[in-house]
């Protein structure tokens, strides 16, 4: 099976930062690209952030652009969301998921986490 755990939410001040993990298990990690989507109370689910398999290219969405970054380790099959500069509206539950293909599309990722929640006081 195809396992991936999030951890590193938790509650943080505006201005705050936070580091999210994504450990994956049970396939090749770098085989798949990996994206970071969020879903706030009463919103869609979003994309977040993306990165291509080998980590070359990377993609976000325009809220959080200068603010996080992705970023992969694929020998230790682990990708990561750092997160600056946090805003209230930023509060939501994280996840991350694995997609055979460069997408930011969520119907199109195979493999998702349980989810961390981030939440951003003001």
């Amino acid at each position: 099976q195809v396992k991936l755990v999030e951890s590193g939410g938790g509650l943080v001040q505006a201005g705050g930062s936070l580091r999210l993990s994504c450990a994956t298990s049970g396939r090749t990690f770098s085989h798949y690209a990996l994206g970071w989507f969020r879903q706030a109370p009463g919103k869609e689910r979003e994309s977040v952030a993306t990165i291509s398999m080998g980590g070359g290219s990377t993609d976000y969405a325009d809220a959080v652009k200068g603010r996080f970054t992705i970023s992969r380790d694929n020998a230790k099959n682990t990708g990561y969301l750092q997160m600056g500069s946090l805003k209230p509206e930023d509060t939501a539950v994280y996840y991350c998921a694995l997609a055979p293909f460069y997408t930011a599309r969520a119907s199109e990722y195979n493999y998702w986490g349980q989810g961390t929640q981030v939440t951003v006081s003001s």
